[in-house]
């Protein structure tokens, strides 16, 4: 055992604590890349969420009903449709949050026109 003990060279083991202590950067940096890929599918289903809207809109339906039918669940909490004045919609939700019990004061919105003024 003490031949074995001996053998051990000073710098054997110090890798093992650099991994051990990069390790939560590591996490860290997931996680932003998550929320930020979390993000950027917000916007796109919120863009979506406008056009489908403005589409029910130009044929006299409920923009509001039709934004809530494109979206998930999770987004339709803090939905927000309204008309614009030059015409089309404007769709507004919040950003959604990796960690669900906190609420994001970040909103994504999108417009949505199909053709000019009505």
């Amino acid at each position: 055992m003490r031949q074995h003990l001996s053998r051990l060279q000073p710098g054997q083991g110090q890798a093992s604590v650099e991994l051990v202590a990069a390790l939560p950067f590591l996490l860290l940096a997931g996680l932003v890349a998550w929320q930020l890929a979390l993000a950027g599918h917000t916007a796109w289903l919120c863009a979506n969420a406008a056009r489908v809207a403005a589409r029910a809109d130009a044929v006299g339906r409920d923009p509001a009903v039709a934004a809530r039918s494109a979206l998930p669940r999770a987004l339709e909490r803090g939905l927000r449709v309204e008309r614009r004045r030059a015409g089309g919609v404007r769709v507004r939700v919040r950003l959604p949050l990796l960690v669900r019990r906190w609420r994001s004061p970040v909103t994504v919105s999108a417009s949505s026109s199909l053709g000019g003024p009505r």
